[in-house]
Order: structure tokens, then C-alpha cells, then sequence
């Protein structure tokens, strides 16, 4: 079965850093677009940074674009998130996903991988930024 497990959240400072990694097993990394996700308590999931098997394209929200890095490792099955100027509102559950689409990764910031049936979750890890 299809397996993503997210680690390396935990508590930073404001301005500080983190990268979370994800590790895929039970498909094939390369037919899958990968996409980094967050919910924050009391809002809706959104996409954060999303890669292309198909093309090898990233994209990032605004809201974190110049801060955060997605980037893959396809012989390991990695896909991590490099975050950097952390802000207390970047404080959420962040989700690895893992859509067999192929090209999913062009509109994955909108809501569409939240509610497709062609989309995978891990099961989060939290990240806290303080003040």
C-alpha cells in the first residue's frame, strides 16, 4: 500500500529553520506528483510546494515563496522541505502527498488535491514557530 511519512517538524524561533522530510514506499515515486501541505487549528488544508515527476517543475505558494524549498531525491523515495525566515503563521500540521496524476503538480496550491480520490496522505507533522 501506498505509504508517506513525514518527519522533522518540532519547535523553532521565529527566523529560524527547518526541513521536514517525506518518505514514499509502496508505488512508483516517478509516476506520482508530490505536494507539501499544511493545516493550521481552525483553517482549511492548503498546498504549500508541490514537484512534477513529469517535468521536474516546483511551485510555491506566495505565502512562502523565497523562504521554503521542495526538493526530491528519486533513488531514495525523499521528497523534502527545506523552510527558512520561519513566521509564527507558518505554524501547522504539515502533510506530505502523494497524487498519481502525473501532472498534478501545476494547480496543486488550489483545493483540488484536497478533494480528489487520486491523492495519498502521510500523517503530519507538526510545526510550532514562536515569537
Amino acid at each position: 500500500e501506498v505509504q508517506l511519512v513525514e518527519s522533522g517538524g518540532g519547535l523553532v524561533q521565529a527566523g529560524g529553520s527547518l526541513t521536514l522530510s517525506c518518505a514514499a514506499s509502496g508505488f512508483t515515486f516517478e509516476d506520482y506528483a508530490i505536494g507539501w501541505f499544511r493545516q493550521a487549528p481552525g483553517k482549511e488544508r492548503e498546498g504549500v510546494s508541490c514537484i512534477g515527476s513529469t517535468d521536474g517543475n516546483t511551485y510555491h505558494a506566495d505565502s512562502v515563496k523565497g523562504r521554503f524549498t521542495i526538493s526530491s531525491d528519486n533513488g531514495k523515495n525523499m521528497v523534502y522541505l527545506r523552510m527558512t525566515s520561519l513566521k509564527p503563521e507558518d505554524t501547522a500540521i504539515y502533510y506530505c502527498a502523494a497524487n498519481r496524476e502525473m501532472w498534478a503538480h501545476l494547480d496543486c496550491l488550489d483545493s483540488s488535491w484536497i478533494y480528489s480520490d487520486t491523492v495519498e496522505w502521510g500523517q503530519g507533522t507538526p510545526v510550532t514557530v514562536s515569537s
